[in-house]
């Protein structure tokens, strides 16, 4: 097991480097004197909980927080940036996780907004533009059209663009805030072969994620932040998973305990963990939720069974079907065709308002857009759902309201001031607490889950895993969405593989060793799909559709 590294262990001078820097906004104390460095043509991977400073450093690099102490330096002279404009100047991009694209311009557009190539007299000059871009997206592998409205991406490609635009410019230091946070696994390959051949020319990339895999696929050196001050800088090749989480929550928290535990084979209240007996037990259950023969616009013929208690996972790549699954069993898209059984309850038709009261229960991948409304309370926030139950005669319950937030609160720890509180003031982690809490009571029939940890801290993130497995547990019926595949197998007993709207193969966990193998049998399925042998002829008869993986 290594020790921490000294930050200043190289001989080259940092591209970027920062000492002591302190930060108080009125009475709280955001950084207590911390220190980290970035050297030409590193990947440097910073870490920490949700409030462990990370953003508020990020903020202070690019231009939009000051700092009180300390010391900022680029290319070994001091820097202090008054706004954001003199932070770019200094060649530092930052993308941040909530996105700055012009929705209603094209790709191309957004790649190029302030910088476009134009005439005498000012007009610009698109097909240059489109060119150069063109040229851009196709020498870094990445699938995206430069004429498509980036209004019309899904999120992860819009993710994508906004990366794609940091890079065009010229850029010493790139800072990038969760940049895979709804990417899968062959997204994810696209974009860490962009940083290293962005690294390539010495641009240094401080790289923030709360996923820990990635740290140890694309990043050289790590430091860890915890409430403000470092916690350690990590040579990564001489580091594990074990020392980061470690590092990232202090001793004895509960992330590392279920880390623990899981490594021992222990379940979270104390019995053994039995996969064969599970398995067992999932096959006799009854089944809670069944999809027969289901077609839509975005579905082919999906055929799919969940038992009572199963955790079942549904893999794929960024526009192959898997969010439109959940949509259709919600009720957000319509069935075309087949019926969907829900408890022994067959539907040919489905709504929203049909789905909740069936017991079926949605997280949504965007919890800001369609999980929550940020300006309310926790407790409204809870009551949305299910608002006949806290209102009489057009009348809110109020009591009634606040009793059940502050039950709900209690029982999946969400950590606010009161259930009074706006949601928009919690931390990401917290605010997917109480998107779960929202369907906790009753206990949902069917729980739908589309990327139930993305922007989520370790710590919340375990703490959301006890909940899934507490649900399941309990005979609900959980169908997962993610793109992070380690998620998927940690949770899943049964893992299905879904092709431009088409579920073309179930899995059992235990037949697949770790997450490469997952990605590798993705990939093949959709090789299988695109590239039909001659006597197979083109699978159920439909055309392949591309925007799985290019866009």
């Amino acid at each position: 097991m290594s020790e921490p590294v000294a930050a200043a262990s190289s001989p080259q001078v940092p591209l970027i480097r920062v000492a002591g820097v302190t930060k108080r906004f009125g009475g709280v104390q955001a950084l207590r004197g911390v220190s980290l460095d970035v050297l030409p043509g590193e990947v440097h991977a910073l870490l920490g909980e949700n409030g462990a400073g990370k953003s508020t450093l990020i903020k202070i690099l690019s231009g939009v927080h000051t700092y009180d102490e300390g010391v900022i330096e680029i290319a070994g002279q001091p820097v202090a940036f008054d706004s954001p404009a003199r932070s770019r100047e200094a060649g530092v991009a930052v993308v941040y996780q909530d996105l700055s694209l012009v929705e209603s311009l094209s790709v191309g557009a957004n790649l190029m907004l302030g910088r476009e190539p134009r005439t005498r007299l000012g007009f610009v000059k698109n097909r240059q533009l489109m060119a150069t871009v063109s040229e851009f997206l196709r020498s870094h592998g990445i699938p995206l059209d430069p004429r498509t409205p980036v209004g019309a991406l899904p999120f992860a490609y819009r993710q994508m663009t906004e990366i794609c635009k940091a890079l065009m410019g010229d850029v010493r230091v790139l800072i990038l805030d969760e940049p895979t946070s709804a990417l899968t696994g062959g997204e994810e390959q696209i974009l860490f072969d962009a940083i290293r051949a962005v690294t390539d020319r010495g641009v240094g990339v401080i790289y923030v994620t709360h996923r820990l895999n990635e740290v140890f696929r694309i990043s050289q050196r790590v430091t860890v932040f915890r409430d403000g001050a470092n916690a350690g800088v990590f040579q990564t090749a001489q580091t594990d998973m074990k020392q980061l989480v470690a590092a990232i929550v202090g001793p004895g928290h509960a992330a590392m305990q279920a880390r623990e535990r899981m490594a021992a084979g222990v379940r979270d209240d104390g019995s053994a963990v039995e996969r064969q007996t599970l398995a067992t037990f999932h096959a006799a259950a009854a089944p809670m939720l069944k999809l027969s023969d289901v077609s839509n616009d975005r579905l082919h013929h999906v055929d799919l069974m969940i038992r009572r208690g199963e955790i079942h996972g549904l893999a794929g790549l960024i526009g192959s079907g898997r969010t439109e699954v959940l949509q259709t069993i919600f009720g957000i898209r319509r069935i075309e065709a087949g019926a969907i059984v829900i408890d022994g309850q067959s539907r040919s038709r489905m709504t929203p308002a049909e789905a909740i009261r069936l017991g079926v229960a949605l997280v949504p991948e965007d919890r800001h857009l369609e999980g929550l409304v940020l300006d309310h309370s926790i407790e409204r926030n809870l009551t949305l759902p299910r608002l006949p139950r806290f209102s009489r005669w057009g009348w809110m319950r109020g009591q009634a309201a606040v009793h059940q937030a502050k039950r709900s609160m209690k029982e999946l720890a969400v950590k606010a001031p009161g259930s009074s509180t706006a949601v928009k003031f919690l931390s990401g982690g917290n605010q997917q607490k109480v998107v779960f809490a929202k369907w906790n009571h009753p206990r949902p029939k069917i729980l739908l889950l589309d990327e139930p940890t993305v922007g989520v801290d370790v710590g919340a993130r375990e703490e959301i895993y006890g909940v899934i497995q507490d649900a399941a547990r309990a005979g609900t019926g959980v169908l997962v969405v993610s793109s992070d595949l380690d998620e998927l197998l940690r949770l899943c007993s049964r893992i299905s593989i879904v092709v431009d709207g088409a579920i073309v193969k179930t899995v059992e966990r235990d037949d697949l060793a770790n997450a490469e193998a997952l990605h590798h049998l993705i990939q093949l399925s959709r090789s299988s799909i695109e590239s039909p042998s001659p006597s197979e002829g083109p699978s159920s008869g439909r055309e392949t559709s591309s925007s799985a993986h290019a866009i």
